[in-house]
């Protein structure tokens, strides 16, 4: 099923580090609360995700030191692990349906995959430099990674570590993000060329434009059927159907990241705004949360119950938010 092996050398680099999770901010809230959450160690927080056994996993980077993923449990514990590629410049997080995550190394040009208990292998990846970002789990059992260096898409057996490119048509777009569509194709960002991408599994590319400058970031399948992307040049939400029908909603401060909540609603990351918008199916707001002293809150996840998660990549700081409305 999936590679066991670690070699015996990384037993020592990967041995967890633990510490007690220390919270800022109001302990209790009766409408909605957002608590910050500082790190054991100055870390540039950028990808997470919600992981097995009801963690929270982010990557971090810290300066003059090796990258690193952290895991939070359900007791408040921060557990973190070391990456054996230096400089690997840790991102974009994805977790698997066998209880590990993935995670892409930026400036390693590898993914990699890493277990509960902090076992690591990592895959690279056939262009150099890749840029690895969005990791989507495909429905063929294969790995689509979108590479912003190579301006491709990597199909990666996780099994063999066999991997291909496929070139997206439009140069120099900075491919990232990544979303499994409902139509069984992968969907992406082109940010520079200021279009959202879909990729049939086959390699056949079909890009739809959006208006110069609106600078796309990150895109989700939402329960309604269609993706949903942020746009933070033009402070809009994209709506785009599987056959390519575009629908813009204007939301203010900076949106960039997205998710879809466990309520069925979408959570936006503003990041100029320094804030979480919860919007529905409709386009419409229908709560937000301040983010008290963030600094530069990019990606965004959800968490334990309907908590969502944000990290304050220029703050070495989490936000754990709760909606105690539960989204009515």
């Amino acid at each position: 099923m999936r590679r066991a092996f670690v070699p015996m050398l990384l037993a020592f680099l990967l041995l967890p580090a633990r510490t007690g999770l220390a919270a800022e901010g109001p302990p209790a809230c009766k409408a909605a609360c957002a608590t910050a959450i500082p790190l054991p160690v100055p870390g540039s927080p950028f990808g997470i995700t919600s992981g097995p056994s009801g963690s929270v996993w982010f990557s971090l980077s810290p300066t003059g030191g090796a990258a690193a993923l952290g895991r939070i449990d359900q007791q408040g514990t921060i557990t973190t692990y070391t990456i054996p590629t230096a400089n690997a410049l840790v991102g974009w997080l994805t977790p698997d349906p066998w209880g590990a995550v993935w995670f892409a190394e930026r400036l390693g040009g590898k993914i990699g995959r890493i277990t509960p208990d902090g076992s690591v292998t990592e895959i690279a990846l056939p262009t150099s430099p890749a840029g690895p970002q969005g990791i989507v789990l495909g429905p063929d059992g294969n790995l689509y990674v979108t590479e912003q260096f190579a301006n491709a898409i990597a199909r990666v057996d996780p099994v063999t570590d066999a991997a291909v490119d496929f070139h997206v048509p439009t140069p120099n777009s900075t491919t990232q993000s990544g979303t499994l569509g409902p139509d069984g194709a992968i969907w992406f960002i082109e940010r520079s060329a200021a279009k959202v991408g879909r990729m049939a599994l086959d390699g056949t590319f079909t890009e739809y434009p959006l208006t110069p400058g609106a600078f796309p970031n990150r895109i989700v399948a939402a329960p309604d059927g269609n993706l949903w992307f942020t746009e933070l040049g033009a402070g809009k939400l994209g709506r785009i159907t599987p056959g390519g029908v575009l629908t813009e909603f204007a939301i203010s401060g900076g949106p960039v990241g997205i998710k879809v909540g466990k309520d069925g609603q979408l959570y936006v990351d503003l990041f100029t705004g320094h804030a979480v918008d919860r919007v529905n199916l409709d386009g419409e707001v229908t709560g937000q949360w301040a983010l008290p002293g963030a600094a530069g809150n990019l990606l965004i996840t959800t968490g334990f119950g309907l908590d969502i998660w944000v990290t304050d990549s220029f703050g070495d700081k989490l936000y754990r938010v709760t909606p105690y409305d539960l989204g009515r």
